[in-house]
C-alpha cells in the first residue's frame, strides 16, 4: 500500500537549499489534498539533528539516510539509495527539485524503478487521486498539462523559487526515521575528488529573488559594474545571457537560459539583452520581467512586464540613484 507523497531534500554542506522548503511545501498541499501523508527523503551525514526543522514546514515523517559515502552528492549513490527506499516504501508521489543534482538523479531513479516522470515542472494538482503537472515546452513557447498513466510511483521536479513556502510552525514536528538501507562501493562509480567553492558570497541565480542580467549590449566585462550595483541595491545577484558568456565577459555559472540556468525571480532585470529564444526559455517564468534595451523591435519586449527603449548606460545608473533614495 502506498505510504503517501515523498520529497527528497536537498541539502550542502549541511544547510538545507531554497528548493528544499518549496518541494515540502508543496508536497504538502499535495499529500493534503490525496489524505496522505508527507515524507521527505534526507540523505547526508551527521543531518540528522538539522533534519528535524523539515516538520516545520509540514513534514509528517523525516527519513535520514546518513552514510559518509552520501556527502557530498554524487548522482550514483543518492540513485542507489533513493531508488531503494522508495521500492520499499511504495510512494504514491516523489518530488525532486529541478535543480543540476536534482534533475540528474530523478532522471536515473525513474529509470530504476521504470516509472513516468515530468521535469522541471512550474504547478502541480490532484485530479481524480493522480498528480496533474504544468510544464514549460518548445522553450518556454508553451506549457503542457500532463498526468501519468499507471505509473508508480509518479516522479516530478519542480522549478526552482516557483512554489511557495509555508510560514514554519515550530510548534509543529515530524517522526524522525533512521532509514536502513545498503550501499556497497561497488554501486559509486564515481568520486568528488575536489570542491571549488565561490567566495564571493554571491547568490546562486536558481535561489535568488531578484537577477539583473546583461547581454551583448554591455559592450564588454567592465561594463557590467553598473549592474553589479544595481542588483547589490536590490538585494540580488547578476545574471548573464549567452552572448556575454561566450565574449568571456562572464563566467558560465552567470549564463541564464537553456544551456544555462532556469530562473524564476520575482524581479528579473535584462539589461542589453535582445531575447533570443534560448534566453527566454531560462527567464520567461520570472514574477516581472523589467527589459531595457535600444532596439523596441527585440524580442524581449513581447515577455516583458516593462520595457525601457533606451540606452542601458544611461537608464541603469539612474535607476539606481533613484532606488537609493528608498533604501
Amino acid at each position: 500500500m502506498s505510504q503517501g507523497v515523498w520529497t527528497v531534500a536537498e541539502q550542502r554542506d549541511g544547510e538545507f537549499r531554497k528548493i528544499t522548503y518549496e518541494i515540502v511545501s508543496e508536497g504538502r498541499r499535495l499529500a493534503d489534498a490525496l489524505g496522505q501523508e508527507l515524507t521527505v527523503l534526507v540523505l547526508g551525514s551527521n543531518i540528522k539533528e538539522k533534519a528535524a526543522e523539515l516538520g516545520h514546514y509540514g513534514a509528517d515523517k523525516v527519513m535520514v539516510a546518513e552514510d559518509p559515502r552520501l556527502d557530498p552528492c554524487t548522482t550514483d549513490a543518492y540513485t542507489a539509495v533513493i531508488s531503494e527506499l522508495a521500492k520499499e516504501g511504495d510512494p504514491s508521489i516523489l518530488l525532486f527539485g529541478a535543480s543540476v543534482d536534482g534533475k540528474d538523479i530523478a532522471a536515473r531513479v525513474s529509470a530504476r524503478l521504470d516509472a513516468g516522470m515530468a521535469q522541471d515542472c512550474t504547478a502541480f494538482s490532484i485530479e481524480d487521486g493522480k498528480l496533474v503537472v504544468i510544464r514549460p515546452i518548445y522553450a518556454g513557447k508553451a506549457y503542457a498539462k500532463l498526468t501519468f498513466a499507471n505509473s508508480s510511483p509518479q516522479i516530478a521536479t519542480a522549478r526552482p523559487n516557483v512554489m511557495s513556502i509555508n510560514e514554519p510552525d515550530t510548534s509543529r514536528s515530524a517522526e524522525i526515521i533512521d532509514a536502513s538501507f545498503t550501499l556497497d562501493d561497488s554501486m559509486i562509480k564515481t568520486k568528488v575528488v575536489e570542491v571549488m567553492k565561490d567566495e564571493s558570497g554571491k547568490i546562486d541565480l536558481t535561489e535568488a529573488d531578484k537577477i539583473v542580467s546583461g547581454g551583448r549590449g554591455m559592450k564588454g566585462p567592465d561594463e557590467f559594474s553598473i549592474l553589479e550595483e544595481l542588483a547589490s541595491i536590490l538585494g540580488g545577484t547578476v545574471g548573464a545571457s549567452r552572448a556575454a558568456v561566450d565574449a568571456g565577459w562572464r563566467p558560465q555559472t552567470d549564463q541564464v537560459g537553456q544551456t544555462g540556468k532556469v530562473v524564476s525571480p520575482t524581479l528579473y532585470i535584462a539589461c542589453g539583452i535582445s531575447g533570443a529564444i534560448q534566453h527566454l526559455a531560462g527567464m520567461s517564468t520570472s514574477k516581472i520581467i523589467v527589459a531595457i534595451n535600444k532596439d523596441p523591435e527585440a524580442p524581449i519586449f513581447q515577455k516583458a512586464d516593462y520595457g525601457v527603449v533606451a540606452d542601458l548606460f544611461d537608464v541603469v545608473p539612474a535607476l539606481t540613484e533613484e532606488i537609493k533614495k528608498f533604501m
